[in-house]
Parts: C-alpha cells; structure tokens; sequence
C-alpha cells in the first residue's frame, strides 16, 4: 500500500487538474487553424510547387475525367482570384 505524504491535500487537487486539462484542451483547440488567409500570403499557395502532382500523364489523365465530370475547362493552375467555392 502507497501512503501519502499529504492525505488531505488529494481531493483539493481533482479540480485543478480537471481545470487544468480543460484549459490544456482549449488551447489546442483554439490553436487549430486560422480563419482566413490574408492576401499577401496568396501567392505562396499558387506556387507551381504546391500542385500534388507532378506526373504530367497522371495530371492530364485527371484533367480529362473532371472535364468530363464536371462540364467544364481550365482554370487549374492559374494564379489569381476568384472565389475557391469548389
């Protein structure tokens, strides 16, 4: 049997370490990911090296079905606006 150094010092700590982990949790949480992404930083994510492949058969090959799937053209790989609502 383990005995305590302090016996009545136990139960007072339950609810800080319960406050403590809910403040730990919140904290991950709110440090997730950013609402929105400012302008300026735009151009870094419409670099040629963030495209996910770099297979120019693989890459026409999917080109091609989401043409046909979607019923449209172009407008991969551009830099620029537009709204990203797909």
């Amino acid at each position: 049997m383990r005995k305590s150094l302090a016996p009545g010092l136990r139960p007072r700590l339950r609810p800080l370490h319960a406050l403590a982990g809910a403040l730990c949790a919140l904290a991950m949480l709110g440090g997730c990911g950013r609402n929105a992404v400012r302008a300026t930083e735009k151009e870094f994510l419409a670099d040629q090296i963030m495209s996910f492949s770099q297979d120019a058969h693989e890459s026409a090959a999917d080109d091609h079905v989401l043409t046909n799937r979607e019923g449209s053209a172009g407008g991969k790989g551009a830099k620029g606006g537009g709204c990203g609502c797909n």
